[in-house]
């Protein structure tokens, strides 16, 4: 019997076996993640005018457990850190802040890769990855650019634009488009109210009224810390240590995204032969990492365990994956020393319903 089919057996019992909420590790994990920040915060400040090899060893600390708080604001996204929502949505409001993201808005787009995840005809990952064919439709230079795009070089600019510039430039964008509708509204039909005007807008940034006020107050709250950073430490201070730490983090997140669905012949189907499970253990891989690194990563190495249920909290996945791992022998392991030859692999080969290096294409390409 092949361990898909195992899988699928047995998946409810994986699940109410291990995902049961624990209120007080969740806030442990919380607390100390937030707590920790606001220490190397202190210490990347205190220590500018005293040397700047301490401030570098604090930014990196800074960057490691806004890491961490930005995974733990995605599993309260899944609703898994905490017992019950209210919990999830208020720390994962503030998780949100803190790692540059509103929680809300992100998390829908987020579960809809969970929902979908090995189908890369409606999910292609955070750098869109290309089709053979849409590939070979580039220029030269167009290649190159995509390549580079999707390099371990480019990853702290890429980290700056997700979690720093984006969130407040669309919501900005957004807004903006938004009071010109209303007005244009008002003047053409001055019966309907600002409400039903604001109803009628349609946008990419959001898809409610509920997602609107999410990233309004997400960028609201952080903006005015931003301003009260600026007031206490000097604005040249602030960003200098916000925008370095920020890039690294975001850096790192997307490297571990990318290589938990890309890498060499991830499963990647499309439409009607696009099977859930599958995915889960064919494209998603499970990242050998030292212990320090999972425990800033909040154990989302184990990434094949999560995408069998995104409800299993990262406290119990190493015990989850211990478990069944005579389950998880199919699932493709990375190791630490992997993860830059995992990176190549950013083209989806639709014939083979697997993701290929541009080598590997190339080579089919002198072949024929």
């Amino acid at each position: 019997m092949s361990s898909i089919r195992r899988i699928k057996e047995q998946k409810h019992e994986i699940i109410s076996r291990h995902s049961e909420a624990d209120n007080f590790r969740a806030s442990a994990q919380v607390l100390v993640t937030l707590a920790s920040l606001a220490i190397f915060w202190w210490a990347a400040v205190w220590s500018v005018h005293l040397s700047y090899w301490l401030t570098a060893a604090a930014m990196l600390l800074i960057s490691l457990f806004t890491l961490r708080a930005f995974v733990l604001m995605h599993e309260c996204g899944h609703g898994s850190l905490f017992r019950t929502q209210s919990l999830n949505r208020t720390c994962g409001f503030f998780l949100g802040v803190v790692s540059g993201m509103p929680q809300y808005v992100w998390s829908q787009h987020h579960n809809f890769h969970h929902v979908n995840n090995g189908n890369w005809e409606k999910y292609r990952g955070l750098y869109t990855t290309l089709s053979v064919d849409e590939y070979a439709a580039l220029t030269n230079s167009q290649q190159r650019i995509y390549r580079t795009k999707c390099s371990i070089a480019t990853a702290p600019f890429a980290g700056l634009i997700y979690v720093i510039f984006n969130p407040r430039f669309t919501w900005l964008k957004g807004s903006i488009s938004m009071a010109g509708h209303i007005v244009k509204g008002k003047i053409a039909r001055p019966s309907l109210s600002i409400k039903a005007h604001a109803a009628s807008f349609e946008t990419p940034y959001w898809k409610s009224g509920r997602e609107y006020w999410h990233m309004f107050w997400n960028n609201v709250v952080l903006l005015s810390i931003w301003a009260l950073m600026c007031w206490a430490v000097g604005t040249a201070v602030f960003f200098t240590i916000y925008l370095i730490s920020a890039s690294l983090a975001g850096a790192a997140g997307i490297i571990l995204f990318t290589v938990q669905h890309n890498f060499e012949h991830s499963y990647a189907s499309a439409g009607e032969s696009w099977d859930y499970e599958t995915g889960a253990i064919e494209g998603s891989s499970f990242l050998i990492l030292p212990r320090w690194v999972n425990w800033f990563t909040a154990n989302i190495a184990y990434h094949h365990v999560h995408h069998l249920s995104a409800k299993i909290p990262n406290y119990r996945l190493i015990a989850c994956h211990n478990e069944y791992r005579d389950l998880f022998t199919d699932v493709t392991r990375v190791k630490l020393v992997q993860i830059r030859n995992a990176l190549k692999y950013i083209l989806w080969d639709t014939r083979a319903r697997r993701i290929i290096s541009v080598a590997e294409y190339e080579l089919r390409g002198h072949a024929a």
